[in-house]
Order: structure tokens, then sequence, then C-alpha cells
């Protein structure tokens, strides 16, 4: 039995930030239902780096899992009292629509909190309930730049390099994740739901706590340099470098000691917080060409043998591979009713009396429709009527 067994949660939001919050309470055994409608959430429809699926795409595939599917149609009023109908006995009901749109849906935080004053209702957006960039879409790359952490790597001058992840969606959804787990602490103690507003611009703004500090606090701006060191708070050498065949990762090692395990003179006289701040350039260039001399495997051995931070610079193929990884359990298997085999990240919080487990794959859409309204006190006769209105809809396997 997962932490959260025995809470209801109603998932009605779309795309990525949403449905990971949802999928995580899941992981802890609360029950999900992804409320969608009768042709299924669009995100089943568009493919992740192109990988289609047999009738689920990769991209709900990975971020679905440990949910029940009701498929209906919010639009319509027989649709809507369902929905009403489940709040009832619900703990959490999440949304992302935009700004404006659940409520006049009817399905707003006042509306619901009024049939069950015990809910736990997370509102997720791109920039805010309100304001200037209320209606601005809140995609994630959007998102980076506006963070202003994109500026905090590389080269003057040149565009800067996206995240290798969609950073913003995931920490959005990890604070919404967090948001929830509060709320219900708070019920707990108190009795009370209460409405959880959390988006993604204040997100990663708050993930740079130390970045935007520095700047705030010390007035220290962001100043790229000519090469494309990793980080601008801090000082070289801090990258990666080419090897014989390959990268590795170098982090901020003592100047002195990096000098005579590359065989760099230069760097024997030079003080870390001194040179390593007002040399960044010729550090970095003088590591490059160092670096390109032997593998990223003889490098390693060494530069680890002089207690340097290095590592090594994987690909997926190396990541899922590698030791760590697997004997942290890091990834989970399953099989898929259309999708065969399954690997994708688990959960990552251990529990040593209540673990995460994963119970069911992403669902069809409307795979649960009949389980779940039969939960709520819905008769067979009901569920067929609207069923063939279109108020609600099925798949059957």
């Amino acid at each position: 039995m997962g932490i959260l067994s025995g809470y209801r949660v109603l998932d009605c939001s779309i795309a990525m930030a949403g449905p990971f919050a949802a999928q995580r309470l899941g992981d802890l055994g609360a029950d999900v239902v992804k409320i969608e409608p009768p042709q299924g959430e669009w995100q089943r429809h568009v493919s992740a780096g192109g990988a289609q699926g047999n009738r689920v795409n990769v991209s709900f595939l990975s971020l679905n899992r440990n949910k029940r599917s009701l498929a209906v149609d919010l639009k319509s009023p027989d649709g809507r009292a369902v929905l009403l109908e489940l709040v009832k006995t619900a703990d959490v009901f999440l949304q992302n629509y935009r700004p404006g749109v659940a409520r006049r849906l009817g399905i707003d935080y006042e509306s619901l909190s009024a049939i069950n004053p015990r809910l736990v209702y997370v509102s997720m957006s791109g920039y805010g309930e309100d304001g200037p960039y209320v209606d601005w879409p809140g995609q994630d790359l959007i998102l980076q730049g506006l963070s202003g952490a994109m500026l905090s790597a590389g080269r003057e001058g040149e565009a800067p390099n996206p995240a290798g992840q969609y950073l913003v969606d995931a920490v959005t959804a990890y604070t919404a994740f967090e948001g929830a787990l509060a709320a219900l602490l708070h019920r707990e103690r108190t009795g009370e739901g209460q409405l959880v507003t959390v988006n993604m611009l204040d997100a990663i703004t708050a993930l740079q706590m130390q970045e935007l500090s520095v700047f705030t606090v010390a007035g220290k701006p962001q100043a790229r340099s000519a090469e494309p060191h990793a980080h601008v708070y801090i000082r070289a050498p801090y990258g990666a470098f080419a090897t014989s065949d390959g990268f590795i990762i170098v982090s901020f090692p003592n100047l002195k000691t990096f000098g005579e395990v590359i065989g760099e003179p230069s760097f024997l006289t030079m003080e870390d917080e001194v040179d390593g701040w007002t040399q960044r350039d010729a550090i970095y260039a003088r590591t490059r060409e160092r670096l390109k001399t032997r593998t990223s495997a003889e490098w390693l051995a060494v530069l680890r043998a002089a207690g340097i931070w290095c590592g090594p610079v994987y690909g997926y193929a190396d990541l899922v591979a590698d030791p760590q990884i697997a004997h942290n359990g890091s990834f989970v298997e399953y099989d898929h009713p259309t999708e065969g085999h399954v690997k994708t990240p688990g959960f990552p919080i251990r529990f040593s009396r209540t673990p995460s487990a994963v119970d069911r794959g992403a669902p069809l859409a409307g795979q649960h429709t009949r389980e779940v309204l039969a939960e709520a006190g819905y008769d067979d006769a009901t569920v067929e009527a609207l069923l063939a209105q279109g108020a609600l809809a099925e798949t059957k396997l």
C-alpha cells in the first residue's frame, strides 16, 4: 500500500507539468482518475521526439501511469454533472487550463469547494492566475528564456543553449506535487481544504535561489565570457571538455593540482579565487587543448586519483546501462496492453514502510469510465444512456 493509498485525485490537466504532478501522487498510491475528453487528451496524439506508439504515444505513456481514465465531455451539462458528483468524494483536484477556462466550465475552486470544502484544489498556470502575462502561452522554452537562466552559461555574444530537458515543466510539476502534499497535511490537521496555485514562472525563478541571490544581494551581474564556460557564477575551469574520444566534465579544481595532472605549467602559480575569475577564458582554452590529448577513460582515471572532481558526459544509452542506475532501481518496467514492454524513469523518493509502485500503466482514453462511475454509484442503465448521448466515452480492451 502506498503512502497516499485511500486518497482520490481528479486529474484534469494536460501536456506535461500537470500530468507529471498527478502521476507522482499516483506513484505514492493515490487513486488518480484522469478526466479527459471523449477523444482523449491531445497529448495522446502528439509524438515525443518522433516516437509514435501503437495507440498511446510515448509522451503520454511516460506521464500517465498509475491512473484510470474517465472520458467525459465537460462542455455537456450531463458530463459536467458526472464530474461534480465525483468531486464530492475527491481529495485533490488538479487542473492546468488557461486562466478563466475552469470558471467558464463551472469547475473553478469556488464552485468545487462549495460542493466539497475539504477539497485540495491545485491550479497550475504559465505566469499566474492574472497579471500582464496571463494570456501568454506557458511553453517550456519560452519560460526558460524569460527566467534568465539561459544567460548563466555559454559564450558571450552567442545564442544561449536551452536545457536538454523540459526543465520548467518538470520543476513546475514537482512544485505542484509539493503543494498538494502540503495542503493535504494541512487538511489532516484542520479538516480544511484550500486553493493551491502554482505557475511556471515562479517555479523556475525559485529554482535559481542561489544564482539570483548572487545578483540581487551581491550585485554580481551575469557576465558570459569568450569561451563556453558552464556557469557565470563558478570559477574556471568549469565545463565540458573534448577528449580524444569523447567529452568529460571538469568541475572547478584546485588550479595548482590540476596543472600538475594535465601538464599545464601556467596553472601552477595561479590562485583559485583570483585567477579562476580574472583569467577564465585563458584557463578554459588551455584546459581544452591539454584534454584533447588523451581518452576520456585515461583522463578520468588520473583526475580522480588526484581528487579532482570530474565525470563522463553520458548519452541516454550510457545512462540506462550505468551500474549506479541499475543499483538504485531508477527505472520501472511493466507490460502495457497496446504498447508492449515499457521502461521509464520511476519515482525517485524511497519510503521504508510505504514504497511507491506501478500498479497500472498509462490508460487508454475512457478505459475506466464504467469502473469509476460504478464506484460513484451510477447504475449500468444511466452509464449506457450517458455513453449513448456522448456525455461519456469508453475504450474497451
